[in-house]
């Protein structure tokens, strides 16, 4: 596993909290060596997803037998076929991206075991990823002069949850409709009835 993946939550502060915290588990990476708007985008493809659709999807990007749709960052993005899956037509194949987000789930998947949740019904809730501090290198340039040469790390949050049980609602009594005197008289107007 890489090293850059941070194991417990106690660490730094998530931006939500699980609905149900006993039926939920948490994986976190911070400082990712992977470019921002690559795993960005890859990240909104399996929000929501089951566990391991995501874990399947990811593998089949990383084989390009899928591909990840761009919706946001999706400025000089080719265009592909496999893309129509989502009704779109930009999509690419983030590979570093995918490896770090399958890690990012088999951690969740873990922590899950470790609770004695049900992996088979875990579903993606939440999923976020944000830019991290840019990394400053310098490339050497024409005429003596010295360019900046920055990448774009990430860090990437995530939290898995059981569905709730299905509660059904309790049938509520009926209350009479309260009408004002003007609308029982808009109402006599209506019917027809006078005095």
């Amino acid at each position: 596993m890489p090293p850059q993946l941070l194991l417990t939550a106690a660490m730094v502060k998530y931006s939500r909290e699980a609905s149900n915290p006993s039926k939920a588990c948490k994986a976190q990476g911070v400082d990712l060596r992977v470019h921002y708007k690559n795993t960005y985008e890859a990240a909104q493809a399996i929000k929501g997803m089951n566990l391991k659709k995501a874990q399947q999807y990811m593998q089949d990007v990383c084989e390009k037998k899928r591909c990840i749709p761009f919706r946001k960052y999706k400025g000089t993005i080719g265009r592909t076929p496999q893309a129509k899956e989502f009704k779109l037509t930009q999509g690419r194949w983030p590979v570093k991206s995918c490896k770090i987000l399958l890690g990012l789930l088999r951690n969740a998947e873990a922590n899950a075991e470790f609770k004695n949740l049900d992996t088979d019904n875990l579903t993606v809730k939440h999923i976020q990823v944000n830019a991290a501090q840019q990394g400053r290198r310098r490339t050497y340039r024409a005429h003596g002069r010295i360019g900046p040469y920055m990448n774009c790390p990430a860090h990437v949050e995530m939290i898995l949850e059981e569905p709730a049980d299905a509660v059904e609602k309790p049938e509520e009594e009926v209350k009479p409709k309260k009408f004002t005197k003007k609308q029982l008289a808009m109402r006599r107007l209506k019917i027809g009835g006078g005095q």
